[in-house]
């Protein structure tokens, strides 16, 4: 079997005739058929994987009140979103934790509340000014009640981490997540047999 070389791979998709599978349908295809067959019949193995990482977090919008107030100090159910933004406008981080609870709850679990519909303790303090007279508002509200939540996640392309346990007597709280002692657990991040990392180690394909 001849290699194909980028430039003809590249030839077939703008000619709208390269073979285009996902990274897990190219788990089966090489199941089926080989290696061999499988390297002929496909062009392009998409890679794309997705990780919430400690960069990650949601851009809110809330909207004003009235009367109106420029929020200089926010918390979601007590875990504090950065306001540097705009009078309304917070960014809650994923890993920020809890004023009243620590590390049983933090920006990740708020997010998850969002999402699954709940509602959430909004509030909110500022010095006040002529344009924001209003210096305090304390409200219920959920993802429907606020004008944008954008999510990002600035390092999630791919990651490498395979996993994490604790030989020590001691329980341990890493970015892993907590580790029980005496091999009590394993933690684990990434995406197994489709991680791009895994799949080409010596980053031949990746581009």
């Amino acid at each position: 079997m001849r290699p194909k070389t980028i430039d003809e791979i590249n030839e077939r998709i703008l000619e709208g005739s390269a073979v285009v599978v996902t990274a897990e349908e190219m788990k089966e295809i090489v199941k089926e058929e080989g290696v061999k067959k499988a390297a002929e019949k496909v062009d392009v193995v998409t890679t794309g994987t997705f990780g919430a990482m400690c960069s990650s977090g949601v851009f809110f919008n809330f909207g004003h009140s009235d009367p109106p107030i420029r929020m200089q100090k926010v918390w979601l159910n007590d875990v504090e979103a950065y306001t540097g933004i705009a009078a309304v406008d917070a960014y809650l981080g994923a890993t920020q934790l809890s004023e009243t609870q620590g590390m049983e709850y933090g920006g990740a679990h708020v997010i998850e509340d969002f999402v699954r519909g709940k509602e959430v303790e909004l509030r909110a303090e500022s010095n006040g000014s002529d344009c924001y007279p209003r210096k305090e508002i304390v409200t219920e509200i959920t993802l429907d009640d606020v004008n944008q939540a954008e999510m990002v996640n600035p390092r999630n392309a791919y990651q490498r981490y395979k996993a994490a346990t604790n030989s020590s007597g001691n329980v341990l709280k890493t970015y892993m997540g907590t580790l029980l002692p005496n091999f009590g657990n394993v933690t684990f991040a990434g995406t197994g047999e489709i991680s791009p990392l895994n799949n080409d180690p010596e980053y031949r394909t990746i581009g």
